[in-house]
């Protein structure tokens, strides 16, 4: 026998002695099967008090009478939800669900039930269509419409989509097993996941990405609008956010910063691996609506002396790394200035010992960075090419416009024209808040956890070996140094992101080195003057005479430990540039931290050491 939710709800439940003792408000069913059975019963007893028991423990029929129990109301015991189960009217019903068969968003508006026996019950599917709305308001509403349009020879027909085709969205949700059978979000197209995605409220599209993992959420990101994927990326985690950023390719993600407002850009950019930030960094260097904005720097690259054979491994390492583009192959010197392009049909049809020099196409349909970036799309379109080759001036290669970002763009041009046209208003472009403020801290301010620590360490290291007393006051000066130690990791991180690693322009480490190391030797002089200054204007035996030496130590011990730090500048520098060309990614939170442990480790050790030998520093007699 088949039933409805809707007409469950508000049966009256009797014990085994025939006494009311509630309403049913709800069934709990057992996830993870082809059509779910009902697990548990809720119920809403005297003075709407709550009630939750076993359906298999308890429930002995249904009929018509009500829903009857086999024991005495005194023998309940209340029982909770396994992780495995949901409740009907709480989690599904009135709300939206994915369709995986037809690929859709639907609103549960009643669930069909079916009866088997006298007390198991499983549910078979949501009505999703109007006659679950009419339903739920009455059953004789349903019916008396039902009539009517029978009149009209129109028939409303049920819209029933069954468990196994039933994807749930919230986020509370999202570890429930849905159904041995059915197709899941991670299964479906990214493109597919970004339709559904934009039909959802908007407060649920965050849900559907907690349930993905980074990779497929990163593919989904890519295929949304421009201004609903920022939307959703500045509602997101910064460190989930960072990750997807990471995961997506260096153009899509560009594309979405530059979306963003310059705050979480910022924040965001700063939290991914060094590579990953300077490939993004570097599209966003050129002008908007150019092929630079547009390009990926993920292209398959080998000199033409190579063989076939040697291109074909390479095809493969690309294709288990996953890059974006390997149907073409692009043959650049050793200054990676494009030399000709080969199509994977080219290197099927010829033999594993030939050279690629020998088979590469020469005459080549190329564009510069600064090219606009419809001209591009244009020529992808007219010569057929699955990617275009962006060179600079001197013809090194920087990147690649795919076909399918061509696509996109030719799209954009088309949508200008309805707009120009005056067929579609432009959407909202609300700009939501920044990230939270403990965020904000842990990304910008991490100095300061450091600083605690450093004080807590020379706090302990001053107790355990009686050092003079003032010598905690040096810590005030902590700070100092950590700024320094990051504001090095800029000037480390900034460097690399400009430079490439073969860039003949860039100059030299040495260079680099002597211009950190002057700067903080300008910087300690400078810290030093203000010592002798703030030494002179304290005189007599007040408490800031007899502290300020101390304080002092701090300041020159700051400087000092500034001065060193930009000393391993090059080191930074090197191991960058070293990981880089093994295709190694490197956390700029993770060089932060190095440096600040490096710099609390050696401010301790030479504010101990200085804080007790005075009579080398004149003004501390």
């Amino acid at each position: 026998m088949q039933q409805y939710f809707s007409q469950m709800l508000g049966v009256p439940v009797l014990d085994a002695t025939g006494e009311e003792i509630g309403k049913v408000n709800d069934l709990g069913i057992a996830t993870g099967e082809v059509f779910p059975r009902v697990t548990s019963l809720a119920f809403k007893g005297p003075g709407a008090e709550p009630f939750m028991i076993s359906w298999r423990k308890y429930v002995d029929s249904l009929d018509d009478d009500g829903l009857h129990l086999k024991v005495p109301a005194g023998e309940i015991r209340f029982s909770y939800l396994q992780p495995e189960e949901v409740l009907i009217a709480r989690d599904l019903l009135n709300h939206q669900i994915v369709d995986t068969r037809g690929l859709k968003v639907v609103r549960v508006n009643d669930l069909k039930l079916s009866q088997s026996g006298t007390n198991q019950i499983r549910l078979l599917g949501a009505e999703v269509g109007a006659r679950g709305i009419l339903r739920s308001l009455s059953v004789h509403l349903e019916k008396a419409v039902l009539k009517i349009a029978r009149l009209f020879h129109h028939e409303i027909p049920e819209k029933i989509i069954a468990w196994s085709y039933m994807d749930l969205l919230d986020k509370q949700l999202k570890d429930v097993q849905l159904s041995v059978s059915h197709k899941t979000l991670e299964q479906m197209h990214p493109a597919d996941i970004a339709d559904i995605i934009e039909k959802l409220d908007p407060r649920l599209r965050s849900q559907v990405f907690a349930q993905l993992d980074v990779a497929r959420a990163a593919d989904a990101m890519a295929e949304l609008d421009e201004d609903q994927a920022a939307e959703i990326m500045h509602d997101m985690d910064a460190n989930e956010a960072s990750r997807m950023l990471s995961e997506m390719n260096p153009d899509d993600a560009a594309e979405l910063v530059s979306e963003l407002d310059y705050e979480k850009a910022e924040t965001l950019l700063r939290m991914m691996g060094v590579k990953e930030e300077r490939a993004i960094r570097q599209l966003l260097g050129y002008k908007e609506d150019t092929a630079g904005r547009i390009m990926t720097s993920e292209f398959l690259a080998l000199n033409p002396e190579k063989t076939v054979a040697d291109a074909i491994v390479a095809v493969k390492q690309a294709e288990r790394d996953e890059a974006e583009m390997t149907n073409y192959l692009y043959l650049v010197d050793d200054e990676k200035k494009l030399k000709g392009v080969l199509s994977l049909r080219q290197l099927l049809v010829n033999k594993d010992s030939d050279k690629l020099s020998s088979i590469m196409e020469k005459e080549l349909i190329t564009c510069n960075p600064d090219t606009d970036q419809e001209d591009v799309a244009e020529n992808i379109s007219k010569y057929n090419l699955l990617a275009l080759p962006v060179v600079q001036e001197d013809g090194k290669l920087v990147g690649i416009v795919t076909v399918d970002d061509a696509l996109d763009v030719l799209e954009e041009e088309h949508e200008e024209d309805l707009q120009l046209a005056g067929a579609h208003a432009s959407g909202d472009n609300d700009r939501r808040d920044g990230p939270s403020e403990l965020q904000w801290i842990l990304t910008n301010q991490l100095w300061f956890f450091f600083w605690a620590i450093g004080a807590f360490l020379l706090g302990l290291l001053a107790i355990c070996f009686h050092l003079p007393s003032g010598t905690f006051l040096s810590i005030i000066a902590l700070p100092v140094a950590l700024l320094m130690g990051d504001a090095m990791i800029n000037s480390v991180t900034n460097f690399y992101i400009e430079h490439d690693s073969d860039d003949e322009d860039k100059p030299s480490l040495v260079g680099f080195a002597l211009k950190g190391l002057s700067g903080a030797f300008i910087f300690m002089l400078l810290m030093v003057l203000i010592v002798l200054g703030l030494s002179g204007l304290v005189t007599g035996s007040s408490i800031l005479s007899t502290a300020l030496p101390f304080i002092d130590c701090g300041f020159l011990t700051a400087a000092i430990v500034s001065l060193l730090l930009y000393a391993c500048a090059p080191l930074y520098l090197r191991v960058l540039y070293i990981r880089d060309e093994n295709g190694k990614d490197t956390s700029r939170t993770t060089m932060r931290i190095i440096t600040f442990l490096l710099a609390v480790a050696l401010f301790i050790v030479l504010a101990c050491v200085l804080c007790q030998i005075p009579a080398l520093l004149g003004f501390m007699g």
